[in-house]
């Protein structure tokens, strides 16, 4: 698929997330987190932009296994493959989607950095 198709697809997972739910999903992009410095959890994505990388989404992943943070995960920026089952879960009153189980493939920093972390 095209950069902008694969945004869009995307966009379409986060918009309607009850079509995705239970589906495996397969996506490339670039790795990149989320600390809350409130909870203490990370939240690790798989960012994909658009075909002018001007537009960027990323999607929540669960690492399959046993894998601690910083020291099994490659810096933000880094390219990666990820495939998991779309599902939705809250954290308080809100809703929020993720590939669990994801297996990843790892490759090397992405092009086009994160702009922050």
């Amino acid at each position: 698929m095209s950069g902008t198709v694969v945004y869009s697809q995307v966009y379409n997972m986060m918009y309607e997330p009850d079509a995705f739910i239970g589906k495996v999903i397969r996506m490339s992009g670039w790795f990149d987190y989320f600390e809350d410095e409130t909870t203490g959890n990370v939240y690790f994505s798989c960012v994909i932009p658009d075909a002018t990388a001007c537009c960027a989404q990323g999607v929540e992943f669960v690492w399959a296994g046993e894998h601690a943070f910083p020291d099994d995960y490659p810096p933000a920026g880094t390219g990666l493959t990820v495939t998991g089952r779309f599902e939705t879960y809250r954290e308080d009153e809100y809703l929020f989607m993720r590939l669990a189980d994801a297996e990843v493939e790892w490759d090397e920093p992405a092009s086009i950095p994160p702009s922050a972390s």
